[in-house]
């Protein structure tokens, strides 16, 4: 019998769902607005985005995933098996089209938050669930030639962690993590506009000024953008101007948080794996790699060049559904699967 395999990519900030043989089929936020009265789900996804920050009080919007592991089991069940049935159908689940599905977890992950995604996955509707750590789905959906014994390392920067891999023979070999990513340098920027500008900014904006004119070095040609707020002092709504240097200087603390974790994986990396990665570089996957310049940062502070993959964000759902694919080959190297 014929059945779906799917790879999801679980972020603290998105999920992205890949399907065999159609690609990426969904790419959403993983927010979830809930009644705080009665905890019934009001919004998920899409359209829980479109309410963060400006919900009644009655109204909760919160992220059920923190720094990539489950924070909230009952809602993430309930977001998953959203995600499940808009990918699949209703129909297919009732009528025993459950799919097999590849889930991706952060390195260093506990054997207790392990079964907590594992569990729900089955509980949203998926037939079997395996766990793909998340750098070697990375490398697996960037491309990368891992069933060879040549050193292919991978810096994942996501919403809720960063983490660096050596992998090599369907296998990692060096692995570390750090819970500083994307939304600690949202966080960052709004910190500095509130500090440098006495305005308090919100979560989405923080980001949308990240999208727009962040950098991770300062450059050639500044960008500058109109940023909207509330005074810290009149608290009346106010404009500002702020140039992409300032956002440079704003996020350089997470990102030296970033460097560090791939400077602490080269570290620990065996000498014959290390002159491979002097030779083929490292790639940059993740949301964070989309930042600008963050390749030449990432060159400049480790001396290893670097380069970000041909679709960052969906390196990792792409790799979950190719190790379900390969899922024998890659059973002998990782038991775990």
């Amino acid at each position: 019998m014929f059945v779906t395999q799917i790879g999801i990519d679980l972020g603290t900030v998105n999920v992205l769902v890949y399907v065999r043989g159609r690609g990426i089929v969904l790419q959403e936020p993983s927010l979830v607005a809930l009644a705080l009265a009665d905890q019934r789900i009001v919004a998920l996804g899409e359209e829980a985005r479109a309410m963060l920050g400006r919900t009644p009080e009655s109204i909760e919007v919160m992220r059920p995933m923190r720094d990539g592991v489950i924070a909230d089991y009952m809602v993430t069940e309930a977001m998953l098996r959203y995600f499940i049935i808009k990918v699949c159908g209703r129909l297919q689940l009732m009528f025993g089209g459950k799919p097999d599905i590849a889930i991706s977890v952060p390195v260093g992950v506990t054997s207790v938050e392990e079964r907590a995604v594992r569990d729900a996955a089955i509980a949203a509707g998926g037939r079997s669930a395996h766990l793909v750590p998340e750098p070697f789905a990375a490398a697996l959906g960037a491309g990368l030639p891992i069933h060879t014994p040549t050193g292919n390392m991978v810096v994942d920067i996501g919403g809720g962690a960063s983490e660096a891999a050596v992998v090599s023979m369907n296998g990692m070999v060096v692995a570390s993590a750090v819970r500083v990513a994307g939304l600690k340098i949202d966080e960052a920027i709004a910190t500095y506009i509130r500090k440098k500008h006495n305005l308090m900014i919100g979560e989405q904006t923080a980001e949308d000024i990240k999208i727009q004119i962040g950098s991770a070095l300062p450059m050639e040609e500044e960008l500058a953008l109109e940023v909207r707020g509330r005074d810290q002092v009149a608290g009346l709504p106010r404009t500002i101007r702020v140039s992409s240097n300032e956002i440079t200087e704003a996020i350089a603390e997470p990102l030296m948080a970033i460097s560090g974790v791939v400077r602490a994986v080269l570290e620990k990396t065996p000498p014959e794996l290390a002159s491979d990665i002097i030779d083929r570089g490292m790639v940059l996957v993740g949301g964070g790699a989309l930042i600008r310049n963050i390749d030449r940062y990432l060159t400049k502070e480790t001396g290893v060049p670097c380069f970000v993959a041909e679709n960052p964000m969906a390196c990792v759902a792409i790799g979950a559904g190719r190790a379900l694919e390969q899922l024998e080959t890659l059973k002998k190297s990782m038991p775990q699967l």
